[in-house]
C-alpha cells in the first residue's frame, strides 16, 4: 500500500466516523414522518471485504514491469482493495453496486506516478498498448466519471494523482499558486493558510477531494459567492495528453480564439490528465462571520436571495433552505437543556403569534468576510434587504454550528444505506425568474415518481450558490427501496428529477459534472451542435479513445 489516503471501500469518509441519531432526539420522530422509516431498527451488517468476489486483474506481466518501471516498485498495484476502491465514485448508485458486489468492470492496475514526466510515459504507454486511462482524485465523484465502461476489453489503469499534492510556488505580488493536481481539500489548504493565503473553495467534498477534480468536473464551493467557483479560480493548467503537455500559462484574460482553458475545466480526463494548475489565491480573510436568519417561506427567501445578488453587498455564502430542509436540519440538532432551547421556543412562539406558519418557514446562512470594517458594512447592507422580505435574524450561533457540520452530511446516506432507504442528490442552476417554476415542477416530479414505484418519498432543497442572473438550486432526495432492485427504483426517481430541470429551464447539473450519470440529458442541455464539438474535440485529442472513455457523451 502506498501512503495515499482513501475513504472506505463500501461508503463515504473514513472507517469508524460515522453519522448517529442517538444525541438528536427530533430525527427519528422526523424519518418516520418524511419516509416511513424507523431508524431505530437494527441496520444491515456491511459484508467484510473478503467475501467480494473480484474480477481479476487482466493486466500482463510483462506490461506490470513496465508500468514497475515507470513509478517506481509499490506505485503499480493489482491487489483486490485497491482495484475495488478505484472502481467508483460515491454516489448512491456507486454504493448500492459496490454492497451488492456488482463489479462487472474494475480497473487492472492503479498507478501512482510520483510527478508530471512519469504520468507523460504512462500516457505514452496507453497510446502504445491501446489501454484506457482514468484519472483519479480524492474518489468523491458522484456523477459516474470514474467507472471503467462494463464493455471495455482493453487494459484500464486508474491514474492515482495523489502522490502530486504540493503547493509549488505563490507568486504574492500577483495572489497566483501553482499547486500539483492531486492535492486534497484540507492538505491544500493548510500549504496555503502557513502563508497566509486561501483558494477559499469548498464544496461538500472538500475533505475528500482534489483541486484536479475540482477542475476537471467544475466545481463550485458553498463560498463561490465571494471566490468564485473553480472555473473563475483557475488560471492556468498543464495536461498531459497524447501528443505532449499542453501548458495553459496563468493569464489573467485573454482574446486569443476560443479558450482552451474553458475546454479543459469539466472535460473529466477526457482531453488528458491535469498534473498543474495556477490559481487565484487570497490573504486569509481578518475577519469571517456565518449569520443565520429565518424566512417567513421560500417565496420571500428567494425574493431576498435574487435582492442581495443585485445590491451592492458582496457576501461569501448566500444559502437559504426550503421548509423541508429547513425541518430537516432541526431534526438534526443535538438535545439541549439549556438557555439556547429556551430562547429557540421563544421565538418560535413570538413567529406564531405575528402569523407565521411554523411548518413553512425557511433557515438562512450568510457569510462575510474580511476586514472588521467590511464585515459590518456587509452585514448593514444585508441586513437591510432580508429585513424588507420579513427575516429574522439569528446571530452567529447557528452559522458556527453550520461551520461544523457542512462537511457530514455525506455520511447519512450511508446511514440510511444500511437501514434500506437510498438519498442522493441533484442540483442545477436557472435564470431567478425561473427559479420558483422549476423548484415547483421538480417537486411534483419527484412526488409523481415515489407514487409510480408505490413508495413514501421525500425531496427538499436548498439555494446554494447565488449569481447575477441566477442561482443553483440543490435538491436532496430520499426513500426506502423494495430490497430487490433499488437502483432501478433509484433511475424512476433521478430521472424525474433531471427530466424536470431540462423542461423547466435549468442546466443538467450546476457543479457535479456530466459523467455517466447525467449524460442522457447533454443534448437537451447545449443543444445536438454542443454536442458534436464537444465530440469533435474528444476525437481530436484523443483518437484512440484511452482517455476515459465513454463519459459525458452518451453515444461514445
Amino acid at each position: 500500500m502506498t501512503d495515499v489516503a482513501h475513504m472506505k471501500w463500501w461508503g463515504w469518509g473514513v472507517e469508524g466516523v460515522g453519522f448517529h441519531h442517538e444525541d438528536k432526539p427530533a430525527f427519528a420522530p422526523f424519518v418516520k414522518k418524511a419516509v416511513g422509516l424507523d431508524v431505530s431498527a437494527p441496520p444491515a451488517a456491511v459484508d467484510d471485504f473478503s467475501t467480494v468476489d473480484v474480477p481479476a486483474s487482466r493486466l500482463p506481466g510483462d506490461a506490470l514491469t513496465a508500468l514497475t518501471a515507470i513509478v517506481g516498485a509499490g506505485y503499480a498495484l493489482t491487489d483486490d482493495l485497491e482495484r475495488v476502491v478505484h472502481t467508483y465514485g460515491k454516489s448512491i448508485r456507486d454504493l448500492l453496486r459496490l454492497r451488492a458486489h456488482l463489479l462487472p468492470r474494475v480497473p487492472d492496475v492503479i498507478l501512482y506516478p510520483a510527478d508530471e514526466a512519469q504520468v507523460a510515459l504512462i500516457v505514452e504507454w496507453a497510446v502504445a498498448n491501446d489501454a484506457v486511462l482514468i484519472p483519479f482524485g480524492g474518489g468523491s465523484n458522484i456523477s459516474g466519471s470514474l467507472e471503467p465502461p462494463v464493455a471495455e476489453e482493453r487494459v484500464v489503469a486508474s491514474v492515482d494523482m495523489g502522490r502530486l499534492r504540493k503547493v509549488v510556488d505563490i507568486d504574492e505580488y500577483s495572489g497566483l499558486a501553482t499547486v500539483q493536481a492531486g492535492v486534497l481539500g484540507p492538505d491544500l489548504e493548510e500549504q496555503l493558510g502557513a502563508r497566509g493565503w486561501t483558494m477559499g473553495h469548498y464544496p461538500d467534498s472538500f475533505t475528500h477531494s482534489s483541486l484536479g477534480g475540482w477542475i476537471a468536473t467544475r466545481s463550485s464551493g458553498m463560498q463561490s459567492d465571494k471566490y468564485g467557483d473553480i472555473a473563475e479560480i483557475t488560471k492556468g493548467l498543464r495536461v498531459v495528453q497524447p501528443n505532449g503537455t499542453l501548458v495553459i500559462r496563468p493569464i489573467p484574460n485573454s482574446s486569443t480564439g476560443p479558450s482552451v482553458r474553458e475546454a479543459i475545466l469539466g472535460s473529466e480526463g477526457r482531453l488528458g490528465i491535469i498534473t498543474e494548475a495556477t490559481v487565484q489565491v487570497h490573504r486569509v480573510p481578518e475577519r469571517r462571520e456565518v449569520i443565520g436568519y429565518l424566512f417567513k417561506d421560500w417565496e420571500s427567501a428567494l425574493v431576498a436571495m435574487h435582492d442581495i445578488s443585485t445590491s451592492d453587498a458582496a457576501p461569501s455564502i448566500t444559502r437559504v433552505s426550503d421548509a423541508r430542509e429547513t425541518g430537516f436540519s432541526f431534526a438534526t440538532r443535538k438535545a439541549s437543556t439549556g438557555i439556547s432551547s429556551k430562547v429557540t421556543a421563544g421565538l418560535m412562539a413570538v413567529l406564531e403569534k405575528r402569523g407565521w406558519d411554523l411548518d413553512e418557514i425557511c433557515l438562512s446562512f450568510i457569510g462575510y468576510e474580511g476586514a472588521p470594517s467590511h464585515v459590518a458594512r456587509q452585514k448593514s447592507m444585508v441586513g437591510s434587504v432580508v429585513r424588507k422580505h420579513g427575516a429574522v435574524t439569528l446571530g452567529k450561533g447557528p452559522g458556527a454550528l453550520y461551520d461544523q457540520k457542512k462537511f457530514d452530511t455525506p455520511y447519512l446516506r450511508d446511514f440510511l444505506l444500511d437501514r434500506g432507504a437510498a438519498a442522493d442528490v441533484s442540483e442545477t442552476a436557472a435564470p431567478w425568474s425561473k427559479l420558483l417554476p422549476l423548484y415547483r415542477n421538480v417537486r411534483k416530479a419527484a412526488d409523481d415518481a415515489y407514487a409510480q414505484l408505490g413508495t413514501e418519498g421525500w425531496i427538499m432543497c436548498h439555494l446554494s450558490h447565488s449569481e447575477h442572473s441566477g442561482a443553483c438550486l440543490y435538491f436532496t432526495f430520499a426513500f426506502v427501496h423494495d430490497g430487490v432492485d433499488p437502483i432501478a427504483q433509484y433511475d424512476v426517481v433521478k430521472s424525474a428529477i433531471q427530466s424536470a430541470f431540462i423542461a423547466s429551464g435549468g442546466t443538467l447539473s450546476h457543479h457535479h459534472a456530466v459523467g455517466t450519470e447525467h449524460s442522457p440529458w447533454l443534448e437537451a442541455d447545449i443543444s445536438a451542435g454542443g454536442v458534436a464539438l464537444v465530440q469533435g474535440m474528444f476525437a481530436a485529442v484523443d483518437p484512440g479513445k484511452n482517455l476515459n472513455p465513454g463519459k459525458i457523451v452518451a453515444a461514445d
